[in-house]
């Protein structure tokens, strides 16, 4: 693939050969993101389980949030729907919302949220809802009784992560704007998340490698038994 200059450029300061203190790290992404929109602080984290034996996927409550708003539909019926629009919900129903996304392709949301008696219905947007990452699952507390606290979560900022088949985790944990201190408790928060979904009775080395980048940025190393001391730390 043809790359830009700018971003030739922007590669060549990184050197990939070294691992990164954790604040070098996060203050060469945001030298190194030069596109003209505010970019999004991205973590990959290279995990040493195979993830069809030991599924990871988990979410976390950023403390500083991730710099955009999140719109949130939660399928649900009677009082659970005066819950959630209370909470700060921007689309809440039931059947009538299913037709519209299967009908119109209707998909201006970030995240779903369903109660347990929404999932007959929710269940039949698989095929929709889930290649998006948007279908929800009790394993991420997105399938739950408590719409009001899991709303007012998401907008605060939750992020949902989940292994691929190669064992990596891929999550934002901010925009760039934010200052370096700000990004460093959020990877941090997203650090420790990722950790205590550690399989039980799993052994070897968990994490094995993590590298941080702008949406448009090139990969940078970080030093991950720092990272990871921090995460234990603070």
């Amino acid at each position: 693939m043809r790359r830009s200059k700018r971003y030739l450029e922007t590669v060549a300061v990184v050197d990939k050969t070294r691992l990164y203190p954790v604040r070098e790290a996060i203050e060469l992404m945001k030298k190194t993101a030069t596109a003209k929109f505010d970019e999004t602080a991205e973590a990959a984290f290279n995990l040493g389980v195979n993830t069809s034996q030991y599924p990871i996927r988990g979410t976390v409550v950023l403390p500083h949030g991730i710099g955009r708003t999140v719109r949130v539909l939660v399928f649900a019926r009677g009082e659970k729907i005066r819950e959630a629009e209370e909470a700060g919900a921007d689309y809440v129903g039931g059947e009538e919302l299913a037709e519209r996304i299967q009908k119109e392709g209707w998909l201006e949301f970030d995240r779903v949220i369903a109660t347990p008696d929404m999932m007959p219905v929710v269940g039949k947007l698989g095929r929709i809802l889930g290649p998006r990452g948007l279908m929800p699952s009790p394993k991420t507390g997105t399938v739950t009784m408590d719409v009001a606290r899991v709303v007012k979560e998401m907008k605060q900022g939750m992020v949902e992560f989940r292994a691929d088949r190669y064992g990596i985790v891929h999550a934002p944990f901010g925009k760039v704007s934010f200052e370096t201190e700000k990004l460093l408790e959020n990877l941090v928060a997203l650090t420790r998340a990722v950790l205590d979904r550690r399989p039980e009775g799993f052994k070897g080395r968990y994490l094995q490698r993590v590298s941080i980048s702008s949406t448009m940025g090139p990969g940078i190393p970080v030093d991950e038994r720092e990272l990871v001391q921090l995460a234990q730390r603070l």
